[in-house]
């Protein structure tokens, strides 16, 4: 069987798909590397919804996709950027994916964190007009839910304190105040704008090495209270050079989607756990190659995942928030869920261009657990824009 697939410049060309997926296995957790999948939701596409609606999930196909992840051994980063946070999941939303995913982590024995911020706090017609006892507050409302729940927390960049902050200071108090009242380590998240515009100058400056020592400023006056931190920036010798800056305990979780097999495997000096949104469509290849690394096989864990990045590097192309598009279109096309709907109708941010690439790579990868699915379904996404076979 062969597929027919648009070129660059619009031109038809025939593809042959792979017959046979990449064989993998479900296995023991992993022993060398913490790694969690940021995981995405699943919309219902039966709702009458509208962009401005809140968002409508379909929560069977949504833990079902929680439990694949855990079944592979990979640890789930729950209601983060790849769950369309602030992007079409509203905290309401957040909230219930938070205390249904974590109920089910229970149930199954998965190791699950999730996300705290203070997407509660509109921009109102003046912007984000509040204090930062307000974002304080939004802050504990998240995090005490999280603790209620079971979950490990994990700290993530505020687009209200990015818009209230006047400086670094700022920062110091308000994370200060909620490592003091947090019962658990947390994980703390640092986005960069490419991710969110709306993080710009995070930390209290545009200039990257002063943020950075803000940023290890917060965790060196509170070390027994971090866990670990995660770094999405997608600057390999930054995270590099922050890892080893590190007080002794706190882990650095690698969110460059870029430059993951590199920063996992290490150096000399150390390495990087993994917390990737990359590894919700790359489950069971990511949790095969750490499986190899726990054995000490470094380039054996290189030969698996290092044909991957291509796929990532594309999916996570410019803009990259739209990164979760593509996420979701290789779930449709894997069997994860029924249909390609996404919340906040986000299933319209990539192009047809941008479908096709990522098509030929993930079949090329072998991600497909049944190619003639595949097939059959982009075949089906072919004949709505016009492609016929």
């Amino acid at each position: 069987m062969t597929i027919r697939l648009p070129g660059a410049g619009g031109e038809l060309r025939t593809y042959e798909p792979r017959r046979t997926p990449l064989a993998t296995t479900t296995g023991t957790p992993f022993t060398s590397r913490t790694v969690f999948s940021a995981a995405h939701v699943v919309a219902d596409p039966f709702a009458d919804v509208s962009p401005d609606s809140a968002a409508a999930v379909d929560w069977d196909a949504t833990l079902a996709f929680r439990r694949h992840l855990w079944a592979h051994g990979l640890g789930v980063a729950e209601a983060m950027d790849t769950a369309q946070r602030g992007m079409g999941l509203d905290w309401a939303g957040a909230a219930e994916l938070i205390r249904r995913s974590s109920a089910e982590a229970r149930a199954v024995g998965g190791r699950i964190a999730c996300g705290v911020g203070t997407d509660q706090l509109p921009v109102t017609e003046f912007g984000y007009a509040y204090s930062l006892a307000d974002i304080r507050a939004a802050y504990e409302e998240q995090l005490a839910l999280v603790e209620e729940s079971g979950s490990q927390v994990i700290l993530m960049a505020s687009r209200a304190l990015a818009a209230v902050a006047k400086s670094p200071d700022d920062y110091l108090e308000v994370y200060g105040h909620l490592l003091r009242q947090a019962a658990e380590p947390v994980v703390l998240h640092w986005l960069g704008p490419m991710f969110d515009p709306a993080l710009e100058g995070y930390w209290g400056s545009a200039d990257l090495d002063a943020a950075t020592d803000t940023f290890l400023e917060v965790i060196a006056a509170h070390p027994d209270k971090v866990d670990g931190i995660k770094v999405s920036l997608l600057d390999a010798q930054r995270e590099i050079d922050i890892r080893r800056r590190l007080p002794v305990g706190v882990r650095c979780y690698t969110g460059d989607d870029f430059n993951y097999p590199a920063l996992i495997a290490g150096d000399e000096q150390g390495f990087s756990h993994a917390l990737l949104g990359i590894f919700d469509p790359l489950g069971p290849l990511a949790a095969e190659a750490v499986r190899v690394l726990d054995t000490g096989n470094v380039s054996g864990f290189r030969e698996l995942l290092d044909p991957t990045v291509e796929l990532s590097r594309h999916l996570f192309q410019t803009p990259t928030r739209f990164y979760k598009t593509g996420v979701v279109f290789l779930a449709w096309l894997a069997g994860h869920q029924e249909h390609f709907t996404m919340v906040g109708g986000q299933q319209s941010s990539r192009s047809l261009p941008h479908f096709t690439r990522a098509y030929e790579l993930a079949d090329g990868l072998g991600l497909f657990p049944d190619p003639q699915l595949a097939e059959n379904r982009m075949k089906n996404l072919l004949s709505l824009y016009g492609v016929a076979q």
